[in-house]
């Protein structure tokens, strides 16, 4: 038996009237599967008052570097609720994610994605697999915040802040306790990432003591993979920070079934947005072959969000029927199990047509109204910390000796305020006393650093001097203490 997963985040819409809604065909089998899943809402009952939209490839190709129009964002404002089919990004430079875009602007801070298991008319490795993966949607490395440095070196910042981190987690918690979870687990790599991701676990930790009755744990995400795919059934809700959560989601899907059958919801206070979590693939594009499930169950999940629960639980349980009756689509299709090999519109006719029919061996779902209603994503008011500024990082584009020579040339730059203490190369210590094995490339971090709190005066003299010597530095970052705390890293082997 398969228990079944999906968001509640309850809203004051009735579900007696109809409820307007922004709709995006997408490139690809976007426009197929929209089809068809906007077929089975509508025979289901489902009350929909439709605007649609243009995104995507083509408004990408009209010089729209964002992929969408002014007047998507208005309509999208408007009715707040997003049904979106998949698209494609042009490839090459230039071009930004729309998700990502759409996501961050319009404050969609927590992305749900339920992967469940529908053995054994889904081949998997693991029967019962009910995982819901919630992801931090705004942040991370996903900020897109990357530089060309030098020559040789490229970065991307990882952006972690305590109020994304506050307003995922107790969403997570919510979540969990709404929906009658059990356990909620983190995943960070915090023994590497001891700030970044060292935050989101203190952040864990600490909304995690507001919710008694529910099991938490904290895992490396190295490790946290692994057991994932290997031994699913021990998860319950986990919840990561952006990147992680992208790639576990869709392994978690892969693992359940196939990344076809998982829906997305993406959940801000004004806004949500629901999709499958697959892409556009064009190399099936038009010929009537790609599995609407993952959309389907994005569109359950919703009407839930609407308020539509009757209607919800009519689609989901034909839905889960016509996998049942061995009815599939040619990414899940096994002759052990699959009675026929469906296109994209028989799979959704064959829904429409066990509309008020309830699957007999996986579990069938009754969705209600809740009155556990989420927590606000308020975050918590802090006093600030004491900051002092104690010194400066200073990234340098190098190429002409060893790590000696670089601080025997930097050497009369410091000043008396700011003495040169370290240079790291990718973050190792290479001076003083590095190592002739360490490798180092054309980019340097050198940190000056005396025993006094300093202004930025001192670091502009410090930079002047610098210049002087017919160095090129790159960039700076300040290196302050919180309460007397370091606000900064330590260079490997420091």
């Amino acid at each position: 038996m398969t228990s079944q997963s999906t968001p509640t985040l309850e809203t004051s819409v009735s579900s007696s009237r109809s409820t307007a809604i922004t709709v995006a065909h997408g490139d690809g089998i976007g426009p197929e599967i929209m089809r068809a899943a906007l077929q089975v809402l509508r025979e289901a009952g489902a009350h929909l008052d439709v605007e649609e939209v243009r995104i995507g490839e083509t408004v990408y190709r009209q010089g729209v570097t964002s992929g969408i129009e002014r007047a998507a964002w208005d309509s999208l404002r408007r009715t707040g609720i997003f049904f979106k089919a998949p698209i494609t990004t042009p490839s090459g430079g230039g071009f930004k994610s729309l998700n990502v875009t759409i996501r961050k602007t319009l404050g969609m801070y927590a992305n749900v994605r339920p992967t469940v298991a529908y053995h054994p008319f889904v081949r998997t490795r693991h029967p019962g697999m009910d995982v819901v993966i919630i992801r931090e949607n705004e942040e991370d490395l996903y900020a897109g915040i990357e530089h060309r440095q030098t020559d040789q070196v490229y970065q991307c910042l990882k952006l972690i802040t305590r109020p994304g981190s506050e307003k995922i987690v107790r969403y997570a918690f919510d979540y969990a306790r709404r929906n009658g979870r059990r356990k909620v687990s983190c995943f960070t790599k915090d023994n590497i990432m001891k700030m970044t991701d060292g935050l989101f676990h203190r952040v864990f930790d600490e909304i995690a003591a507001e919710y008694p009755n529910l099991e938490h744990e904290h895992r490396i995400v190295d490790i946290g993979a692994a057991l994932l795919a290997d031994r699913p059934n021990d998860f319950d809700v986990i919840v990561l920070p952006n990147l992680y959560g992208d790639i576990l989601s869709d392994v978690a899907a892969q693992i359940a079934g196939s990344v076809g059958l998982a829906g997305s919801a993406n959940i801000g206070d004004h806004i949500a947005m629901f999709e499958a979590i697959h892409g556009s693939a064009p190399d099936i594009a038009g010929k009537n072959m790609a599995n609407p499930s993952g959309l389907l169950h994005a569109g359950v999940m919703m009407l839930v969000h609407m308020g539509q629960h009757e209607t919800a639980t009519r689609v989901h349980n034909a839905l889960l029927k016509t996998l049942e009756d061995g009815i599939h689509t040619p990414d899940i299709h096994d002759p052990a199990h699959s009675l026929s090999r469906a296109t994209t519109e028989s799979f959704a006719q064959a829904v429409i047509a066990r509309l008020g029919q309830r699957p007999e061996r996986l579990t069938p779902v009754d969705y209600q109204p809740t009155e556990l209603t989420p927590g606000a994503a308020a975050v918590t008011r802090r006093e600030p910390a004491k900051k002092e500024m104690v010194g400066v990082d200073v990234f340098l584009q190098w190429t002409d000796g060893s790590p000696d020579a670089l601080a025997a040339r930097l050497s009369p730059a410091a000043t008396s305020a700011l003495p040169l203490v370290m240079i790291t190369n990718r973050g190792v210590k290479v001076w003083p006393q590095g190592f002739p094995e360490t490798f180092c490339t054309d980019h340097w971090r050198c940190r000056f650093q005396g025993d006094s709190p300093i202004s930025h005066r001192d670091i502009l003299l410090l930079l002047e001097r610098v210049a002087g010597q017919g160095l090129d530095f790159i960039k700076t970052e300040n290196l302050c203490t919180f309460d007397g705390e370091p606000g900064y890293s330590l260079g490997q082997g420091q």
